[in-house]
């Protein structure tokens, strides 16, 4: 199973960090990134194995809002199906 995730939000030092950390610590393996700032606007995009996360899905969703919360940021994780369907013309 994969996930798509995101983050908008002011750019400051540490996020990726942040966010690889807490994704780690649930063993979600991040298979893909592309980040880009804009000015101090800090974009990413993350497409994650969420195959053997040690907790169900919307718990992991809770915690990187709680986390987004801290920073300042936007953080938004949803199944890759569901982005997929989402964005299909």
């Amino acid at each position: 199973m994969k996930a798509v995730m995101t983050v908008i939000g002011k750019d400051m030092r540490g996020i990726i960090a942040k966010v690889s950390a807490l994704l780690a610590d649930n063993n979600v393996n991040i298979l893909d990134i592309t980040q880009t700032t804009m000015q101090d606007i800090f974009t990413m995009i993350m497409l994650c194995d969420i195959t053997e996360k040690k907790i169900e899905f919307a718990e992991l969703a809770d915690k990187l809002d709680r986390l987004g919360g801290e920073l300042g940021l936007s953080i938004r994780i949803q199944h890759e199906d569901i982005f997929n369907s989402m964005h299909r013309i």
